[in-house]
């Protein structure tokens, strides 16, 4: 990629938050739009988790091979792509006629959204190559998460009661426009030096693996244990066969040797940990504001506005801390916020008093919005700029893993629990058990955002780094492995 004036990076920057703020707020505005949806397309709980697993879960699948195409073919034309599928897919789910057409049109979204974020990134990645230039820009990066989380229960609330739930889709056509011509006009294109083979084998791997998981989850309140157990060991199986396969291509589509960097493999389980307590959050609170309170979705909106605004105004934060100090206060500050919510909610039922319920999305707000930054940041520095594509799709993939697993098992634990008696009355001893949930994962942030920052950790980062330059140069050479 040639060297871009000041302005044109920031240009560059706006172009790549754009795509980041359809996809978040896509998911932020769908939240809200739940019990809507609900009641008019006579869905069950479990429809309900489908309607967001079914997108997370695609976009977790294919996250990885857009990466690694997009650093073989193109960065710009594989975002262009997903501009195009994406701004479609929102379309036909504004016309979806029933719940089952909704998850299918929800997973074209999917294979759209697939190759805009990680992309996205890596286009920041090889735009901003200054360490400190960068983690700033990733703090804006991470920001316009805040944006979209404050806009999308107001916005998402207004639409649909005013418009109806399908209006809540339209918001995408106009943006997906405007940035698929502003990259056609300003963003340069990029690509790996080397170009890396498909590895069709492990993309059916990862697919088998994570759909047959969130299956098992979902479906278990309401399936026979054969059924589950059945899933279950096929999600095994595959995991087994995907870590026995990888590490013997050339060039796989997960490259295991990132995962001996502990950094690396820090910010992939805290990714995992972190975006399954908000997917987990957002189902929980969205469910008990309007099923439970009897809140319309424009003043649920409302109440979930000071979670926000937090998250917005951490965010950009959080990027200038790790860019002066490092990830480790910015993962703490997470972890400790974070647990804190989920604690005031599991043991202390904070959604039943109106300031324990502000002060418990205070809490999940700063925490969220100081863990983002550090998350990306980790898994694209040290690595070679050759495989940015790939080492932030891993993250990004680990973003998607977290919120199909936090609405998978926290979904079906509610769904267990609202079957022993009146979904009204019972909804908060139900909610419990996935409000413990929560806590544990903000538990993990802390642990992991302590234990992966030391100097120890960095050596590791290091090594891990140092092989994969040595393993690109072998291959440069023509002798590599």
């Amino acid at each position: 990629m040639p060297e871009l004036s000041h302005r044109r990076r920031l240009l560059v920057l706006a172009i790549c938050c754009m795509s980041l703020l359809i996809v978040s707020l896509d998911n932020t505005v769908l939240n809200v739009a739940l019990p809507s949806m609900q009641k008019e397309l006579h869905a069950s709980v479990s429809g309900l988790q489908w309607t967001i697993d079914a997108y997370t879960l695609v976009l977790a699948s294919l996250l990885m091979l857009s990466g690694s195409t997009a650093d073989r073919i193109g960065r710009r034309r594989v975002f262009q792509a997903g501009l195009v599928i994406f701004t479609i897919g929102s379309l036909l789910c504004s016309l979806a006629p029933n719940l089952d057409s909704l998850i299918v049109f929800r997973m074209v979204q999917a294979v759209g959204g697939s190759m805009l974020n990680p992309v996205a990134m890596s286009i920041i990645t090889n735009t901003f190559t200054d360490p400190r230039e960068r983690a700033r820009a990733i703090g804006v990066w991470g920001a316009v998460v805040g944006i979209s989380m404050a806009a999308g229960p107001i916005v998402g609330g207004l639409l649909v009661d005013s418009v109806g739930w399908r209006s809540i889709f339209w918001l995408n056509l106009p943006v997906g426009l405007a940035a698929l011509l502003l990259t056609v006009l300003f963003v340069p294109e990029s690509r790996a030096p080397k170009a890396r083979r498909p590895d069709p084998v492990g993309q059916l791997l990862v697919i088998a693996l994570l759909g047959s998981l969130t299956y098992a989850i979902i479906e278990a309140p309401s399936s026979s244990a054969a059924g589950v157990l059945a899933f279950g060991a096929v999600a095994l199986i595959a995991l087994l066969a995907l870590l026995w396969y990888e590490p013997r291509r050339d060039e796989p589509l997960i490259d295991l040797r990132f995962f001996r960097s502990a950094p690396f493999s820090g910010a992939t389980v805290v990714a995992v940990s972190a975006f399954a307590a908000l997917s987990g959050f957002l189902f929980l609170s969205t469910l008990y504001l309007q099923n439970v309170r009897g809140l319309d979705a424009l003043h649920a909106g409302l109440w979930m506005l000071p979670m926000a605004v937090m998250c917005f105004v951490c965010a950009p934060l959080s990027g200038r801390l790790v860019g002066s100090r490092g990830p480790r206060f910015s993962l703490v500050t997470a972890g400790i916020a974070m647990t804190a919510s989920g604690l005031l909610f599991a043991a202390f039922e904070a959604e039943t008093s109106d300031v324990t319920l502000v002060i418990g999305y205070v809490l999940f707000g700063l925490g969220f919005g100081f863990v983002n930054a550090p998350i990306t940041n980790t898994a694209v520095s040290g690595m070679p700029r050759t495989q940015a594509g790939v080492a932030a799709a891993v993250a990004s993939t680990s973003r998607q893993i977290g919120g199909t697993l936090g609405v998978a098992v926290i979904g079906s634990v509610l769904a267990s629990g609202v079957h022993t008696g009146p979904y009204r009355e019972v909804f908060v001893s139900a909610a419990r058990p996935g409000w413990w949930i929560l806590t544990a994962c903000g538990l993990a942030v802390l642990l992991l955002g302590t234990l992966t920052t030391g100097r120890w950790a960095r050596g590791t980062a290091e090594r891990a780094a140092d092989r994969l330059h040595a393993s690109e140069i072998r291959d440069a050479a023509g002798v590599g492995a």
